[in-house]
């Protein structure tokens, strides 16, 4: 949860937000407080602050939050001007026709993976990862290739972040063994999910880099097939991001790695 103590009272609302967002369904304040790390009385005057401002919607039948309409008006405004996901539309269109499987467009939020878009394969298979979820960077495909091409001052306090749960057998649970993979994808250029986040789902993943070397998001092709198949997708993995890369030469993005240093 984001939203510290030197965050001041708009990161404390902030992480507010969050913590309702986690539950994928509307909450109650009890439920709320079991949870949270503020005193009964200011949760409440957060969340009841959250809900004046639209930010959070009331159900006075069922007593519940859940995030508001006003929520909805603003991340449709993130998604138009600072996601990734508007110039890449058709790059992923043409890719996923092609390799008829599971196409995932990424960014990174903060020390999470961002999911902005996603086109299903021709025979879906039920995954986490779904258009607007959050997911760890370092046991997931699009999370790992993005940590490798980061400088170290962006990186360091990103891996500190890390919860290093191990979800599967395959999950990497520490930092070393990160880095020494991180190291291999910057060698090569691509990563894989070998089963880290969930089991049976495996993935290629790709950085976008600018023509600066920037990383802006990453793209991945999930199967349950093979890591040689989804390999074999490696060209036409390069193809789509340089595309992508390209198209959004000219387009404002926000640089992770002046946020982190100016801590905006």
């Amino acid at each position: 949860m984001t939203g510290g103590p030197s965050d001041g009272t708009v990161g404390k609302a902030l992480a507010v937000l969050d913590q309702i967002a986690a539950f994928d369904r509307p909450v109650r304040f009890s439920e709320l407080l079991e949870t949270s790390p503020f005193p009964k009385a200011t949760l409440f005057r957060f969340v009841q602050t959250l809900t004046n401002q639209g930010m959070l919607a009331y159900d006075p039948d069922r007593q519940t939050y859940a995030p508001g309409v006003r929520l909805v008006r603003l991340a449709h405004s993130a998604w138009q001007t600072s996601s990734l996901a508007p110039i890449a539309r058709p790059h992923l269109d043409a890719l996923s026709q092609q390799v008829r499987e599971t196409v995932h467009l990424a960014q990174l939020d903060n020390a999470q993976v961002l999911y902005v878009d996603k086109r299903n394969a021709e025979q879906p298979i039920q995954m986490y990862s779904q258009a607007g979820k959050v997911g760890p960077a370092y046991c997931t495909g699009v999370g790992k290739v993005m940590l490798a091409f980061l400088d170290e001052a962006t990186l360091a306090p990103i891996l500190a972040q890390q919860s290093f749960h191990r979800f599967t057998p395959a999950t990497l649970t520490s930092p070393a063994a990160l880095r020494a993979e991180l190291a291999d994808i910057r060698r090569t250029g691509y990563g894989f999910d070998r089963e880290e986040h969930e089991p049976g789902i495996i993935c290629v993943a790709m950085p976008i880099l600018t023509a600066q070397g920037r990383m802006i998001g990453a793209l991945s092709v999930t199967s349950a097939t093979s890591l040689t198949a989804l390999e074999k997708l490696v060209p036409k993995l390069t193809e789509t991001t340089r595309n992508i890369a390209a198209d959004a030469q000219n387009w404002r993005f926000p640089d992770h790695s002046t946020a982190q240093s100016t801590g905006v």
